[in-house]
């Protein structure tokens, strides 16, 4: 599709900032809902992109920027996948075809792009704490000032997929204590990226029975003014009847007893009455929680019918009349991703004590045959890793071996119980890492290049990378039969094969691909291939005969192995898909130098010490120098200067 859906965007592309909208009739709002659904569908047809959260707050987004005026009040959006629409009515419509591509907007919020957008947020829970920072520290602010300043109102958008993170209860908990002007709002699309689970899952769930409370105040109150000589005791035996009636229909007593006045449920796609209500809460004092109900991919029939396909759904090949779906871009090649879902699932199958534990990524691990095969040892935590990490533990100390399945950059969020009840415990817990690495269009929020260095901090740590497909059976393998914590990481990047006789995964033990006496390159998980295609052409080039190491383990580290091509050869290039700091070159150069090697000839290819920003994974790997032409590249510029260092001139 090279054309809008519609015949133009009349509304949309004239909406240079949220003033724009005040303006606008009720007619022409719900104009401007359908050119915005349009617009998303537009984009899927170019590339994929977050979809079906985007479409579920068009309206919702509309009515906060039709009741506050961001320039000076304070929104953040929990999780940052849901901000498309908030994008396209903050100035950036005309750079909406770049989105998720190199160099134009990102898929998430981004300060750098807009004052819009106050935190760089790519995931869940945060946003209540930073709106209440956000509130507190605007007041102390504006005490410094010789004027008084108006109100900044603070406002969060939070789904009830994050409402169970633990961070989130402990954010409700402040905010109710310091009964400050808080606005939080709970969308609730009853999903996650997949369905959401748990006990809190239930409770909203009855509200959506219900709208008897939201005007129960107001009814009690009208019945009370109608009964003669209504004393204390009817009067709080009325309002205890309204209580107990609210706890039993919509769990709504849970955030009044934190603090918090409830309101709701609200239809969220009824823009005039989500205005009113808006209009209504915006100066009530103390903490108030709005509960709001929405329809992940609402406006898209296929998309609100299958929300989980359609999070991030292939490019659109063909669209119909009403935003219909008629087809998507299938194939492609397989993933790293696939791999291990497919060594898990076979695991599963060997072992009746292999359990698995993921933190609301079913779909995006691939676990969905696990889930559907093994419904009993199969365990969906909600978005809460702090408290996977530590279920995992558990059920390690009761004699399971749980796989706990988390990208790689959502992990660091458990970093306490990573070393406290696994680590320092000692368990055999199982770690497998996906999205390690670049993550291509995603950006700097979701890129997994820190888990080499906050793992291997921990003793009693393993920590492995799959240098290609064929390592991941017998990693993962390994990883089920160690006697403690092991960790593998492996890429968002389709699969690669190295041809060869694949030696066993042992502790601590690399494998020698190649042996030659120019220098070496020693790869540290999915950069292994490149490391090979970049060898093969030196040799044909340049006639190098290099050695080539497949590292396998960052700790512990293979000291024999590695530490001999550090002694013997002129030098020793090691390469990760990772951040340089603390990382897997890190560890060969501590290892050389506790052996008291020379680690001039060590040189480290890696993600340099700042946030690498979106793009494609291929055009990252190129501009870091971690492609086949940079991995050459470093090679000559090293042979060059051993030249230069060797001439008598």
């Amino acid at each position: 599709m090279d054309e809008r859906i519609t015949d133009m965007s009349q509304l949309l592309s004239k909406i240079a900032s949220p003033a724009d909208l005040q303006p606008l009739s009720d007619e022409q709002l719900t104009q401007l809902t359908q050119e915005m659904r349009d617009e998303l569908v537009r984009v899927l047809s170019i590339r994929p992109a977050h979809f079906a959260s985007n479409l579920g707050v068009v309206e919702l987004c509309l009515a906060l920027h039709l009741t506050f005026d961001f320039r000076k009040d304070r929104l953040i959006w929990d999780t940052g996948h849901q901000i498309y629409p908030h994008k396209l009515i903050t100035g950036r419509y005309s750079r909406f075809d770049g989105i998720r591509t190199r160099g134009g907007l990102m898929g998430y919020p981004n300060p750098q792009e807009s004052p819009y957008d106050l935190f760089m947020t790519g995931h869940a829970g945060c946003s209540v704490s930073c709106a209440l920072g956000l509130k507190v520290g605007d007041e102390l602010a504006s005490r410094s000032v010789p004027e008084p300043t108006p109100e900044r109102h603070s406002v969060a958008v939070i789904g009830d997929g994050a409402l169970p993170s633990g961070i989130v209860f402990e954010a409700l908990n402040n905010a109710g204590g310091l009964n400050k002007n808080l606005l939080v709002i709970l969308n609730d699309n009853q999903m996650s990226i997949c369905p959401r689970t748990g006990g809190l899952a239930r409770c909203l769930d009855r509200a959506r029975l219900t709208n008897f409370y939201q005007d129960s105040k107001r009814t009690i109150r009208d019945m009370l003014a109608h009964i003669p000589l209504v004393g204390g005791v009817a009067k709080d035996a009325l309002c205890q009847l309204r209580d107990g009636l609210k706890a039993f229909l919509t769990g709504g007593m849970l955030f009044e007893e934190m603090g918090f006045r409830y309101f709701g449920p609200v239809d969220g796609h009824d823009l005039p009455t989500l205005r009113r209500w808006l209009r209504e809460l915006k100066d009530q004092k103390g903490p108030v929680l709005l509960h709001v109900l929405t329809e992940k991919g609402h406006g898209v029939p296929q998309a609100s019918q299958d929300p989980v396909t359609y999070h991030t759904p292939p490019v659109f090949e063909k669209v119909g009349p009403e935003r219909t779906i008629l087809s998507l871009k299938r194939g492609g090649a397989k993933a790293y991703t696939d791999a291990a879902s497919a060594a898990i699932y076979q695991a599963m199958q060997d072992n009746p004590q292999v359990a698995v534990i993921t933190a609301a990524m079913c779909q995006g691990n691939k676990l969905e045959k696990v889930r559907n095969d093994f419904p009993d040892r199969f365990f969906d935590v909600g978005i809460c890793e702090s408290h996977a990490v530590a279920f995992a533990a558990g059920m390690a100390k009761a004699g399971t071996r749980p796989i706990v399945a988390i990208y790689s950059t959502f992990l660091q969020r458990s970093f306490d119980q990573l070393f406290q009840e696994v680590a320092l415990q000692n368990l055999p817990v199982a770690f497998c890492l996906d999205r390690a690495g670049l993550t291509g269009p995603d950006g700097p929020t979701h890129h997994g290049v820190y888990d080499i260095p906050y793992l291997r901090l921990f003793p009693n740590f393993a920590v492995m990378a799959p240098g290609d497909e064929l390592d991941i059976p017998g990693m993962l393998k390994f990883a089920l039969s160690h006697a403690g914590p092991a960790a593998l990481r492996y890429p968002k990047a389709n699969l690669e094969k190295v041809e060869r006789s694949v030696a066993p995964v042992a502790l601590g033990q690399a494998e020698v691909l190649e042996w030659g006496n120019d220098g070496a390159l020693i790869a540290f998980g999915s950069l292994l291939p490149n490391c090979v295609k970049a060898a093969e052409k030196l040799k044909q080039e340049d006639g190098l005969e290099l050695t080539v190491i497949n590292a396998r383990f960052a700790k512990p580290l293979d000291r024999q192995t590695i530490l001999q091509a550090v002694e013997q050869l002129p030098f020793v290039i090691t390469i990760e898909e990772g951040t340089l700091e603390g990382g897997f070159g890190s560890a060969v150069l501590e290892a050389a130098n506790a052996a008291g090697l020379d680690t001039r000839g060590i040189i480290r290819l890696g993600l340099p010490d700042r946030f690498v920003e979106h793009a494609e994974r291929g055009e990252l790997l190129a501009d870091l120098g971690l492609d086949v032409n940079g991995i050459c590249k470093a090679v000559r510029g090293q042979t060059a200067s051993e030249r230069t260092v060797s001439s008598p001139n």
